[in-house]
């Protein structure tokens, strides 16, 4: 499977919400609101859900204009964080890392 690398390395290619997207599948849409919502403890709707990926042209999720990490790297003119010489030290993106350890090493895979 394609993998599509954000700019804190989660994989893109397997998020519900651009799956949803692509395939244009309401169900999935709404699917994915009511667990993000829970996981999130935020009122997310199904229209929210649109995405084509986070460094990818064309629609983002809601979160994606107000995601520290994802401002960081455009504002540092990064395509990832692996661009970064904080990587290993950077507390915007270390939550990711711990709970998503496969998000480093889908970064340090890009070249």
């Amino acid at each position: 499977m394609e993998k599509l690398i954000s700019c804190c390395g989660l994989d893109c290619a397997t998020c519900d919400a651009r799956i949803a997207t692509i395939a244009n599948d309401m169900d999935l849409r709404a699917k994915t609101a009511e667990s993000w919502s829970v996981q999130f403890n935020a009122a997310i709707t199904t229209e929210m859900i649109n995405c084509v990926g986070c460094r990818e042209t064309g629609v983002h999720f809601a979160h994606c204009t107000q995601c520290e990490i994802r401002n960081c790297v455009k504002d540092k003119g990064f395509d990832t964080c692996r661009d970064c010489n904080e990587l290993d030290s950077c507390p915007k993106i270390a939550n990711i890392l711990q709970f998503v350890p496969d998000a480093k090493t889908n970064l340090l895979s890009l070249q």
